[in-house]
């Protein structure tokens, strides 16, 4: 048991050297926040305004394939992001939050990131559907 711990505990520090997200510093995006095993960044292509990306430090590419740990701390800087961008903006009156697992579901970056997307009422003509909206003729029901 502490052999398989050890090995878990040692990958939390696999990066990989091609990747965007794990060379973010060198790349110059501003980490607006972070804990031992997540960080959280201003998206570069954002949807609305202060879309941000939370991801695990750790170089890992499925969602379904991060430790209970990083689902932890990914979930705190996801919840500290979510009350600081109400208290920042009050136009905010919701959220959408996402993750794209696989090429087919349309993840472009083989990085894990969450994506907290705020919303404000009138930002689009008819959000019902939310994240049906992924298949655009599935929004709408």
């Amino acid at each position: 048991m502490i052999q398989i711990f050890a090995a878990v505990k040692k990958s939390y520090d696999e990066r990989d050297d091609n990747c965007i997200f794990c060379n973010l510093g060198k790349n110059g995006i501003k980490i607006i926040a972070q804990n031992e095993l997540a960080l959280m960044f201003y998206d570069s292509f954002a949807v609305t305004k202060y879309h941000t990306l939370i991801i695990p430090k750790r170089y890992v590419s499925d969602y379904f394939n991060l430790h209970q740990p990083e689902l932890n701390a990914i979930q705190e800087l996801l919840q500290q992001q979510k009350d600081n961008l109400l208290k920042k903006d009050k136009a905010i009156t919701g959220f959408n939050v996402g993750i794209n697992c696989g090429e087919d579901a349309g993840q472009s970056i083989f990085h894990v990131h969450v994506h907290l997307i705020p919303r404000r009422k009138g930002d689009m003509s008819n959000p019902k559907g939310g994240v049906r909206g992924v298949i655009p003729d599935k929004q709408s029901y």
